[in-house]
């Protein structure tokens, strides 16, 4: 969850190991739990990482980079199309034929994020900021992820000041979920 650095460098770890747990998704032989617990897993990161993007990130694209508005408002409605897949895999058995479609559908859409925001978002932002406001940009990253829902709640704001006082408390509730079902410790 957390890996050090400066912003760039963490949510780009981020990104590895997401793309690693669709790996062990794609090459998962049976459905049932072992599926669904990896559904769990990378729902938790898609989620946590998302959220930490809207409240520290996207606030600095808008901010620093040229055409930070338009560039942000795009990168949050990748995040509201991959929140609503998350929403619809977590409503469904492992087993549910639209299972494997909906993992597709959402691989392709994290990849086509992943690919934009690191080859055209993270060289502005390199650009526009000081290595300095990166790494604190990573400390806050960091922290917003430890706080951060772990379930879609596609409802929610994405957007400061609301997303940064709703989050942490829905963050406990899920958290306080997660620990009654066991979800996301295998």
């Amino acid at each position: 969850m957390g890996h050090g650095g400066n912003v760039i460098e963490e949510l780009m770890a981020d990104h590895r190991e997401v793309e690693e747990i669709f790996g062990r998704i794609q090459s998962t032989t049976g459905q049932g739990q072992e599926l669904r617990n990896l559904v769990d897993e990378v729902t938790i990161e898609l989620v946590r990482h998302s959220v930490a993007e809207e409240q520290y990130l996207y606030p600095t694209v808008r901010e620093h980079v040229a055409d930070g508005g338009r560039i942000a408002d795009k990168e949050i409605a990748d995040h509201s199309r991959v929140e609503q897949l998350l929403k619809q895999l977590e409503r469904i058995n492992a087993d549910d034929p639209q299972m494997s479609a909906l993992l597709q559908q959402l691989m392709e859409e994290v990849a086509a994020h992943v690919e934009d925001e690191e080859n055209n978002l993270f060289p502005l932002l390199r650009q526009a900021c000081s290595s300095e406001m990166l790494d604190d940009l990573g400390e806050k990253v960091r922290r917003a992820k430890a706080m951060a829902p772990t379930r879609p709640h596609p409802a929610a704001p994405d957007t400061p000041p609301a997303n940064k006082l709703l989050a942490p408390g829905a963050g406990l509730v899920d958290r306080a979920r997660d620990f009654v079902t066991g979800r996301g410790k295998s």
